[in-house]
C-alpha cells in the first residue's frame, strides 16, 4: 500500500464572509486546473472571501482526478498578489485577527501539502501574503516586471502565512531576515538570483506560455511517482537525515508496485514514448 500523505485540515471559524465566485477563477483543461485571483483592480489583494475561494478552488483541484497539476496567477497585469486587504486589518486586536491569518496558513499547508504539482506563474507585484502563497507552490515562475517581498515591517507586523518560514528555506536566513526586516520588494531578476523564483520571462505572455509548457510537462509524468516526489522532497523540510532516507527508500521501492513503473520500463527500453495511467 502506498504510503499516504496528510492534507492540511480546514480551520472553522466564525466570522466568513460570503464567498464571491468572481474574486477567483477556475479553469481545468488538460490535466491542468489555472487558479487565478481575479481583483486587478484591487491589485489582486487577498481579502477573506478571496482566502476562502482559494482554498475551495485547491480542494477542488485536489479532489479531481483529471487533474494533474495547479497553476496559481493573478489577473491582469499588475499583480499576482499585492499582499493583504489591509482595510481589513483596521479595528482588529490578536484574538479578532487570528482566525483569519488561521485560514491563511491553513491555505498554504494545503497548498504545500497536496499531492499535486503547483506552479505559480507571478505577474507584476507579490507582495506579503502573495509572497507568501507563491512560496507555498512548488515551482515559482515570474515575468520581468515581477516585485516580490514581504512589507509587513512598515505596518508595524510580521508575515504570518507562513512568511518567516519558507523565505528563510528558500534563500537563506541571511538573505530572509533582511528582507523581512526591511520590508522592502525585489527584482524579478533578484529574486532568480537568491533562489526565490526558478525563472523569469521578458513578458507576461512569455510566463504564461512557459507555464503551461512546464504544467503540461509535468501533467504528463506518472501521477504516483510524482506525489511521492513532492512528499520526499517536502520532508527534507522537516525531517532528519536518517528519517528522510528512510522513507524515500520505502516509497523508491513502493514505486515498483505501480502500472507507470511498468510502463516506463518498457517504454525506455523499447525507444518508445511512455503512456502513463497514474496507476
Amino acid at each position: 500500500m502506498l504510503i499516504t500523505y496528510p492534507l492540511a485540515k480546514r480551520v472553522e471559524v466564525k466570522e466568513d464572509k460570503s464567498v464571491s465566485d468572481e474574486d477567483v477563477l477556475y479553469e481545468a483543461k488538460d490535466g491542468v486546473a489555472t487558479i487565478t485571483i481575479n481583483r486587478p483592480d484591487k491589485y489582486n489583494a487577498l481579502n477573506t472571501s478571496v482566502v476562502l475561494k482559494l482554498r475551495e478552488l485547491f480542494e477542488k483541484a485536489e479532489d479531481d482526478p483529471n487533474v494533474r497539476v495547479v497553476v496559481l496567477t493573478g489577473a491582469g497585469e499588475k499583480a499576482f498578489a499585492a499582499g493583504a486587504d489591509i482595510s481589513e486589518f483596521k479595528g482588529k486586536d490578536s484574538k479578532t485577527i487570528r482566525p483569519r491569518v488561521e485560514r491563511g496558513q491553513e491555505l498554504t499547508k494545503f497548498i504545500e501539502s497536496m499531492s499535486k504539482p503547483s506552479i505559480a506563474a507571478v505577474n507584476g507585484f507579490a507582495l506579503g501574503g502573495g509572497c507568501e502563497f507563491a512560496m507555498a507552490c512548488d515551482i515559482r515562475y515570474a515575468s520581468a516586471n515581477a516585485k516580490l517581498g514581504q512589507p509587513e515591517i512598515n505596518l508595524g507586523v510580521i508575515p504570518g502565512y507562513g512568511g518567516t518560514v519558507r523565505l528563510a528555506r528558500l534563500v537563506g536566513l541571511g538573505r530572509a531576515k533582511e528582507l523581512v526586516y526591511t520590508g522592502d520588494h525585489i527584482t524579478a531578476e533578484e529574486a532568480h538570483r537568491i533562489g526565490l523564483v526558478n525563472r523569469v520571462f521578458d513578458s507576461i505572455d512569455a510566463l504564461r506560455e512557459g507555464t503551461m509548457e512546464l504544467a503540461k510537462k509535468l501533467a504528463l509524468k506518472p501521477g504516483v511517482a510524482l506525489k511521492l516526489a513532492k512528499q520526499s522532497l517536502n520532508n527534507s523540510w522537516q525531517m532528519g537525515l536518517e528519517e528522510n532516507l528512510g522513507f524515500e527508500l520505502d516509497v523508491f521501492t513502493q514505486t515498483f508496485d505501480t502500472e507507470d513503473k511498468v510502463e516506463g520500463v518498457d517504454a525506455f527500453l523499447t525507444k518508445r514514448e511512455a503512456e502513463f495511467k497514474h496507476k
